[in-house]
């Protein structure tokens, strides 16, 4: 006799072996707290670029919204609870964005692409929430008098460098005011799954938000400074399965910078509340 899904559980490919393990649902069942763990530090580098390419990045049913500006983010992450205690990196580029559904119009942070350093995040988001997940190294950071460097790259091929310097700690009042300076609704995503043999038609195909707010983060202090980030281009020999990313990226302008900020924080989320638009 073939086993039965249980109506209460969450399941993933392979889904033989009883009820998906991660980070919406753990051994017993039930869910993790995110209140003491993750621990991170989150770089984010902010330029001005080109409306027109920026539009072109956006699926159906999206459209630019305000300032073309591009945010360019790095959080590394430790003693996370639903790995056990082990940590990742992500490395993320967002876009302001609105989406006009057929019942609701929602404004927030289109986020193009993230990558990860780590499986498990990588498939649990891609096929649970719908971000748009893919893999490459994330090395930690090289700090040396008072500059950041962090790197990204993929089977050897660094694509990315970013740096922060210059940083000063902000105190509430500015913290307040940088952080709640732009209303967003959250992060959102397009997901696309394709449907086996039919190769140009989508199992799914839907826009989703990842709701501001739903986070147990305790924010621990926050600096402001100077950033920079440069996207190198790469040949289909280098990245054949995501030179295009990069080459997208390479091509941005950055025809102003609007600074970086540092984030520490403590706590985090499970995405439970991510749901899909309508």
């Amino acid at each position: 006799m073939s086993y039965e899904f249980l109506s209460d559980q969450m399941y993933l490919m392979p889904t033989h072996f009883g009820p998906a393990l991660g980070p919406r649902q753990n051994p017993e069942g039930g869910r993790f707290p995110f209140q003491e763990d993750p621990k991170s530090t989150t770089y984010m580098v902010n330029f001005l670029s080109d409306a027109q390419q920026l539009k072109a990045m956006l699926p159906p049913g999206f459209e630019l919204t305000g300032e073309p500006v591009v945010t360019v983010s790095l959080t590394y992450m430790t003693e996370i609870g639903w790995l056990a205690g082990r940590g990742y990196a992500m490395l993320g580029l967002t876009i302001p964005a609105t989406f006009h559904g057929q019942q609701e119009t929602v404004t927030g942070d289109f986020l193009t692409v993230l990558w990860e350093n780590r499986t498990e995040p990588i498939i649990t988001g891609r096929e649970e929430l719908g971000f748009s997940k893919i893999y490459c190294a994330l090395p930690d950071p090289l700090v040396y008098r008072g500059r950041t460097h962090c790197t990204a790259s993929w089977d050897g091929y660094k694509f990315m460098d970013l740096t922060v310097e210059n940083l000063r700690a902000l105190t509430p009042a500015e913290i307040g005011a940088v952080l709640g300076g732009r209303r967003s609704a959250g992060y959102l995503h397009y997901k696309y799954m394709p449907r086996t043999g039919e190769w140009g038609v989508a199992d799914a195909a839907y826009a989703t938000l990842s709701p501001s707010g739903a986070s147990n983060q305790k924010l621990e202090g926050v600096w402001a400074g100077e950033g920079s980030v440069h996207f190198h281009a790469a040949r289909w020999e280098d990245m054949p399965t995501q030179y295009r990313i990069v080459n997208a990226f390479h091509a941005l302008p950055m025809l102003e910078a609007r600074g970086a900020l540092m984030l520490k924080a403590v706590g985090g989320t499970d995405m439970y509340s991510q749901r899909i638009l309508r």
